[in-house]
């Protein structure tokens, strides 16, 4: 007589279930956020080289050595590289001339960008030239290095996740919930540019984009948790949390560049409501709204997505008709 295999109880399968589903996170969190902060390197990273043809050949050569580095953008003169630079076309430029190399930057841009070229044009230039640099569109005195910036990206995350979690859990539906989530995003969007802005000195350019771009990134996220939610129940939220948590807010590239992260992560997050949204703000904050149409349209999908999944999930829940006794109460719930 075989004797019958003994199964967990209820309670143990959950408790096992919370140190594998907590492990796992863990294990993703750590891939995402400390993974490609040791795989950064220049991938294709947009540099211009200005002057005669003659003379910007050799560093074009030497700087074609390093393969799949550089993506490299000719200009005529230094006027014609520093309104690339504006238009945010490449990162910086080299600037040869019969005096020596001068290179432009743009830490508003990229602080590690701004480093890193440098340091590998100081490398390419002869032994014994000196390299002046010139910081074209500068970062904020405030925060020359870029770091304040780039943490104030997570909050606006948050802030996203929670106006979607809380939409929900708070029962609201249909127009109600879009009005509350519009409302929410609104209110983050004025209260972090008078932090970022206005306190902080994070930011310099137009204070009302400024808050528009932070509310409608704060609107892409809590729409597509709302909506993600509101189609697959509880469960979308976290879905819809560790999309924009563990992935958005890594993969950005908010706190050096996009091209300087493993491929295709840096692409996959510019796609996503964080990295568009940290994009826009460089863009509207210290370009003038130079490259901005990409994330805005980027945002704008999300958005919309999200909020119209907010109504569908409540078409799904409207009232059986008339003799259907086979509704439930929750299944009775009025339209908004």
């Amino acid at each position: 007589m075989s004797t019958p295999v003994a199964t967990p109880p209820p309670q143990g399968r959950r408790i096992l279930a919370v140190a594998i589903l907590v492990s796992a996170l863990m294990a993703l969190a750590l891939w995402a956020f400390a993974w490609p902060a040791t795989r950064t390197a220049p991938r294709d990273l947009p540099l211009g080289v200005a002057g005669p043809a003659t003379a910007t050949a050799p560093l074009q050569s030497q700087l074609a050595k390093k393969e799949g580095a550089f993506e490299i953008h000719r200009y005529a003169d230094e006027a014609a590289a520093r309104d690339a630079i504006e238009d945010r076309t490449v990162y910086g430029a080299v600037v040869v001339t019969p005096q020596g190399m001068r290179l432009l930057t743009a830490t508003a841009a990229s602080p590690v960008v701004a480093q890193l070229l440098e340091q590998a044009v100081a490398g390419q230039a002869p032994e014994g030239t000196e390299v002046t640099t010139t910081d074209v569109v500068a970062a904020p005195a405030d925060d020359p290095r870029g770091s304040a910036l780039a943490a104030s990206l997570l909050p606006l995350v948050i802030a996203g996740v929670a106006a979607g979690s809380l939409a929900t859990l708070l029962g609201l539906r249909g127009i109600r919930a879009v009005a509350a989530l519009v409302l929410a995003a609104a209110a983050v969007g004025v209260a972090a540019a008078a932090l970022a802005h206005s306190w902080l000195g994070l930011l310099a350019g137009d204070w009302w984009a400024e808050a528009g771009t932070l509310g409608l990134s704060t609107l892409a996220v809590s729409g597509t948790v709302a909506g993600l939610a509101a189609l697959l129940g509880p469960a979308g939220i976290g879905l819809g949390a560790l999309t924009m948590v563990l992935l958005g807010n890594p993969f950005s590239g908010i706190s050096s560049a996009p091209q300087l992260l493993p491929e295709p992560l840096g692409f996959i997050g510019q796609l996503l409501p964080p990295g568009a949204g940290g994009t826009l703000l460089r863009s509207v904050s210290f370009f003038d709204g130079a490259r901005a149409t990409g994330p805005v349209l980027t945002l704008a999908v999300w958005t919309l997505v999200g909020l119209t999944a907010v109504l569908l999930g409540t078409l799904r829940r409207r009232p059986a008709p008339a003799g259907d006794e086979s509704a439930t109460p929750r299944e009775a719930v009025q339209v908004g």
